[in-house]
């Protein structure tokens, strides 16, 4: 039997290949200008397109290996540093005096990701691999949070490049289908607000509040990039010396949930607990952050990509039927929160595309229903970013729980 080799194996040419990949989709998408990659966002080609340069061999050769230091490098370096990035710019204060209520819709929805991962995963366990409550948990990273988060959730929770390759196709199935959703629920705005009993005055009072509240990202000096690098690197550090200890003292004081915080998850919530508490001080006005962090993602998710295996896909239609079930109690949570909170439609659907699409999808739907919300929207999904590494995990333990496995 012929062995197959690869074309492209030394680090920096594979790192080379994920960073082209990544910036090739998001080029086409702003030269064509498609509406396309509204609805199939690059993220999908962007995760798919290693996956077939590491597995499909063609005279003898991939294009790349399913196995490098690359990988190993993104998950051990890149991920605490997307992390931070992220996190360092989350402004609670100023999203709540935007979005008022409509902040706690959002919890509203964030919950509803929580119970029903676990109610979807409760009814369609048995069709699915004895691991897939990883995937669910990881899939729960990115509806509460967003794609950094499913990617720290799938470190944390050990889940298999399988499990990640169906979260990855149920989150972005889902996306084709809801996005729309909550775009075209602008029209039944009049609706929907005497329905939730939308006090008459809130539109006026959220535009205004939108109006003092610019959130302004100035161009970045060279000094200030030093700053992040120490941040950031800095928190990385911290977590990396902590972890070790921190885990193997919960171990001995609390062994039943030993199993559940693995040094591995230690450190990344440590990592975010960090930066949460940085993002009080003036380090949250150090500029371009979240650009650099949502970088490093999306070479992360090509990295992800190349180490994936097609025959993991086999259980994509159960996972993705398990999704349905999963975003139709989200929904439920939604509406529940709206007519609780009487709250307008247009804070419903940005809160609802700020856990499920996160900050990639919440501008869209906001410029879409009320333009001015925008920043806002922005900030929303960053609160999504803050609660996703503690709750994303909880998610996928607690669909192993009650599926009793």
């Amino acid at each position: 039997m012929a062995t197959t080799q690869t074309l492209i194996s030394s680090p920096i040419g594979v790192l080379a290949v994920l960073c082209l990949v990544a910036a090739f989709f998001f080029l086409l998408a702003q030269v064509t200008e498609a509406k396309f990659f509204s609805y199939i966002p690059p993220l999908l080609f962007i995760y798919a397109t290693p996956v077939f340069l590491s597995n499909l061999t063609i005279a003898g050769y991939n294009v790349i290996p399913n196995k490098s230091i690359i990988y190993t490098g993104l998950s051990q370096f890149a991920l605490p540093v997307f992390i931070v990035l992220m996190l360092i710019k989350v402004n609670v204060p100023a999203v709540i005096k935007v979005m008022g209520k409509g902040v706690l819709v959002m919890l509203m929805g964030t919950a509803g990701v929580v119970v029903g991962g676990v109610v979807a995963y409760a009814i369609m366990h048995r069709w699915l691999p004895e691991d897939s409550w990883k995937g669910f948990g990881t899939l729960a990273g990115s509806w509460i949070g967003g794609t950094a988060n499913m990617l720290a959730t799938k470190e944390m929770l050990g889940a298999s490049e399988a499990q990640l390759g169906l979260a990855v196709v149920a989150d972005n199935v889902i996306y084709i289908v809801w996005l729309p959703l909550l775009l075209m629920s602008r029209d039944y705005a009049d609706q929907f607000n005497r329905w939730a009993r939308v006090p008459a005055d809130r539109l006026a009072l959220m535009d205004a509040a939108a109006d003092i509240h610019v959130e302004d990202d100035h161009a970045p000096k060279m000094q200030q990039y030093l700053y992040l690098a120490a941040v950031v690197f800095g928190v990385a550090a911290i977590a990396n010396g902590l972890a070790p200890a921190l885990a193997g003292w919960i171990a001995d004081t609390i062994p039943a949930i030993a199993s559940i915080f693995s040094e591995t998850t230690t450190r990344i919530l440590l990592v975010t607990t960090i930066a949460l508490i940085l993002s009080t001080t003036p380090v949250s006005q150090l500029p371009n952050s979240t650009a650099l962090g949502t970088a490093l993602v999306y070479v992360f998710v090509a990295g992800m990509g190349a180490r994936a295996e097609v025959a993991g896909l086999v259980d994509a239609p159960a996972f993705v039927l398990a999704a349905f079930i999963w975003i139709f109690i989200h929904g439920l949570f939604m509406l529940a929160g709206a007519w609780i909170f009487r709250v307008d439609i247009h804070s419903v659907a940005i809160a609802s595309a700020a856990n499920i699409g996160a900050a990639a999808s919440a501008p869209i739907v906001a410029a879409h229903h009320r333009p001015n919300l925008v920043p806002a929207s922005i900030l929303l999904a960053l609160l999504g970013y803050a609660m996703g590494n503690y709750l994303a995990p909880l998610t996928g333990h607690l669909a192993k729980l009650v599926a009793g496995q």
